[in-house]
C-alpha cells in the first residue's frame, strides 16, 4: 500500500451518452494538459438519529463531491465540447447563454511512492470558469484557470449500485490499469457477487 500521494497528471474528459434504449457509453477521452490541482469535496450530511438521550442510529446522505480542478489554461475543446460554445466564421468562440452543460467522465491519476493511483468519477458536469487574471511585475505570476466540477451519484452505469467513483488498487487488472485513460470501462462485478445482486 502506498504511503504518501503528491502531484496530479494524465486528465482526461470523455463525454458521457445514454442510447434511446437507456444504455450509458462515453466518446473516447481526450486529454486535458496543464493540470495544476485539484479538490473534490463529498457532499451530502450526517444526521444523527437520537432514542432514550443517545444516538442509536447515524444515517449518512451521499451526494457525490463538488471541487475543483485548476489548470495553467483551459483548452478550447473542454469549453466547446462541455459548455457548449461555439465558433463563428472568423474563428472566434463564443459562450452561448442557451447552451447546456454536458455530463462526462473524468480521469486523472495521483503519484505515489509504488504505483500510480488512478481515478474516475463516472457522472461529472461543469460549472463556466471564471475569467480573471492581474497585471504583469517584476516576475510573472502565473493565474490558475479553474474549473468547478460536479460529479453526481450513478444508478444507471452498475445494476443494483449507485457508483460515484473509482480508483485503482494493488489488485487491478494490468489490461483495465494500461486502459484507464483510453477507454472509460463501465464497471462489472465479479460472477459470484453479480449472481447475488440478480437474485
Amino acid at each position: 500500500m502506498p504511503k504518501i500521494e503528491y502531484g496530479i497528471k494524465n486528465v482526461y474528459f470523455a463525454i458521457r451518452k445514454r442510447s434511446e434504449e437507456g444504455t450509458i457509453s462515453y466518446d473516447t477521452p481526450f486529454a486535458v494538459p496543464n493540470a495544476r490541482s485539484t479538490d473534490m469535496a463529498p457532499q451530502g450530511e450526517t444526521t444523527p438519529i437520537y432514542a432514550d438521550n443517545v444516538i442509536v442510529y447515524t444515517s449518512n446522505s451521499n451526494q457525490g463531491y463538488s471541487g475543483s480542478l485548476a489548470f495553467t489554461t483551459i483548452p478550447d475543446e473542454v469549453l466547446e465540447k462541455l459548455l457548449g460554445y461555439i465558433k463563428d466564421s472568423k474563428g472566434n468562440l463564443l459562450e452561448d447563454a442557451n447552451a447546456e452543460s454536458v455530463p462526462f467522465a473524468m480521469m486523472f491519476q495521483f503519484e505515489t511512492d509504488e504505483k500510480a493511483v488512478r481515478h474516475i468519477f463516472y457522472n461529472c458536469t461543469l460549472a463556466r470558469p471564471n475569467v480573471a487574471s492581474q497585471t504583469k511585475e517584476a516576475s510573472v505570476t502565473v493565474s490558475d484557470k479553474t474549473l468547478t466540477i460536479t460529479a453526481a451519484p450513478d444508478s444507471e452505469i452498475l445494476p443494483g449500485y449507485t457508483i460515484v467513483k473509482g480508483k485503482s488498487t494493488k489488485d487491478t487488472d494490468a489490461t483495465a490499469y494500461n486502459s484507464w485513460f483510453t477507454s472509460v470501462q463501465i464497471p462489472t462485478l465479479p460472477a459470484e457477487e453479480e449472481t447475488d445482486v440478480q437474485s
